[in-house]
């Protein structure tokens, strides 16, 4: 399940990453970069206030709970993130700055403002690499059958500005699955959903997708979950079910075997 940190000021160690279902049989790969606020000791809590670090900035809210359904809706591999976006955001670069943002919206991280570039290789080689490489393993246990589907969630107001979208699919460079996965959700019209919202590919989140879907020639998504919509226990396995549903229209109206033997 990847490399561990060692917190030598703490004698504390740190897996940044898990991996749930690891040997499910779909050909889906669930993926959630965001699914944990927890800072290790070693960090000090990047500066921030207790309200900030249960905030969205440090994690996706819900986000995990949705991907828990979905990996046992389809008997799917999931991999996820243990560790703050806000130490490291395992869905961008190690080159790009919002890999250890200095700012999200609204919110400064003290800790991230004057980050030298050792201490950014640092935080790559302990939560970045191990991540990516886990991930890495499990796409390839699916050849090249392989899908990659990623979680997270949004929040409704941003910058001050209400979001009306509910759902939004986002796509790299291949929108095959995207887009027939928000034609099947705007059909059944429960939720408002939309194809690359609130984000897109130009907002440099498509960093997954793009190395280990697109890369890999293979078909890939993001789903993103407006988080009040996912706020506990019972609203995340619905939407799970909910999303598990229209993937399944979605794969049979593109004429893809979930249950194809791997390569």
């Amino acid at each position: 399940m990847g490399q561990r940190q060692h917190d030598h000021a703490h004698g504390e160690t740190v897996n940044p990453v898990a991996v749930i279902n690891p040997t499910g049989a779909s050909r889906i790969v669930f993926v959630c970069e965001h699914a944990s606020n927890a800072i290790p000791e070693t960090y000090r809590g990047l500066g921030l206030s207790e309200t900030d670090k249960t905030s969205h900035a440090a994690y996706d809210p819900g986000a995990l709970g949705v991907l828990n359904s979905l990996v046992r809706e389809f008997d799917a591999v999931g991999v996820y993130g243990t560790v703050s976006r806000l130490v490291y955001d395992c869905n961008r670069p190690p080159e790009a700055p919002s890999a250890m943002p200095a700012k999200s919206e609204k919110i400064v991280i003290p800790a991230n403002e004057t980050l030298s570039q050792d201490e950014r290789d640092a935080r790559t080689s302990a939560v970045y690499i191990p991540f990516r490489d886990t991930l890495s393993d499990a796409i390839a246990q699916k050849g090249e059958q392989g899908i990659v589907v990623t979680v997270h969630s949004f929040t409704p107001t941003y910058f001050d500005q209400p979001r009306r979208v509910e759902i939004g699919v986002i796509h790299d460079k291949d929108a095959q699955l995207a887009r027939e996965f928000v034609k099947t959700l705007q059909n059944d019209g429960t939720y408002i959903s939309e194809l690359n919202e609130p984000y897109s590919r130009d907002d440099g989140v498509a960093h997954t997708l793009n190395l280990h879907g697109t890369q890999n020639g293979l078909q890939n998504a993001m789903i993103e979950v407006r988080n009040d919509l996912i706020t506990n226990d019972a609203d995340q396995e619905k939407m799970g079910a909910y999303l598990a549903q229209h993937l399944r229209e979605t794969f049979a109206t593109l004429g893809i075997d979930l249950n194809e033997a791997t390569a």
